[in-house]
């Protein structure tokens, strides 16, 4: 029993040095980097996004929050288990995005920040953070994601709405906890009204203005959409933005994130 795990534990440790060794490689060969993210939403879409990223070869970056889901469960909860833990085995990337959806709002004058959170116990109520609340929030969605697929969460964060102020971010850095937000080209418009932004105008502006290094983002579903933006949107977006000589890489081989990814998933062993 202890050679076969010592075995297991061997071949852990040489698919972690290939893999390690094929993010760089693949990086170099990449003239065109865009860097496509997805917020957690109602998830009503996720299956079929996972479908287009698996048929086009994509991996992306996934920022997690217990959200609300079409079924009235949660995005985190059991029956989405399988589900990101089949993204994991894909190579996608995972950030937090706090574990109840929790809105900075303001920076308080004893250090602290006025905040409210859009699910869980307190949804909808202002509350006081303090630097090691906020800490603890995002190591909420860590936990959760390791319970889920036995791997180690990256140490990249979107705060929700991108609402942050030079303090939070502060107090995320000081736990370890690097923020993301996304290109003004970036932001693919899936949570705006279709009917004044239809899918055709999205794709038309995505294809027109993303350039090389833009982060790109767009969620599992939202509910104010009533005409969902993918896969309607996503797929003729990756189509277009290859045939442009793009490729699609996630943020561990950003030239900013991948770093401070790459060293706290070697302490962690992935």
């Amino acid at each position: 029993m202890r050679r076969g795990n010592e075995r297991r534990a061997l071949l852990r440790a040489a698919g972690a040095l290939l893999g390690l060794a094929a993010r760089p490689a693949a990086a170099a060969r990449c003239a065109k980097p865009v860097y496509l993210t997805f917020d957690t939403g109602h998830m009503g879409v996720a299956p079929l996004v996972a479908d287009v990223l698996a048929r086009h070869d994509v991996r992306a970056t996934f920022f997690l929050a217990n959200e609300r889901t079409l079924d009235g469960g949660g995005s985190l909860d059991d029956r989405w288990a399988p589900w990101w833990a089949a993204r994991a085995a894909e190579g996608h990337l995972f950030g937090s995005h706090t574990f109840d959806h929790v809105y900075w709002l303001a920076d308080l004058p004893d250090g602290g920040f006025r905040v409210r959170p859009t699910f869980g116990a307190n949804a909808g109520r202002t509350l006081r953070f303090n630097a090691a609340d906020y800490c603890e929030e995002l190591s909420r969605s860590a936990r959760r994601f390791r319970a889920m697929t036995g791997r180690a969460m990256a140490p990249i964060f979107r705060a929700p709405g991108g609402k942050t102020s030079p303090a939070l971010l502060e107090a995320a850095r000081g736990c370890g906890w690097l923020h993301v937000g996304w290109s003004p080209a970036g932001f693919l418009g899936d949570e705006l009204p279709s009917d004044r932004y239809p899918n055709p105008q999205l794709l038309a502006r995505a294809l027109r203005d993303i350039r090389p290094g833009d982060i790109l983002m767009a969620h599992l579903g939202i509910w104010s959409r009533k005409e969902p933006w993918a896969p309607a949107v996503l797929e003729p977006l990756i189509e277009g933005l290859k045939a442009r000589g793009f490729c699609f890489l996630t943020l561990r081989d950003h030239p900013h994130y991948g770093p401070h990814v790459a060293a706290a998933q070697e302490k962690a062993g992935q």
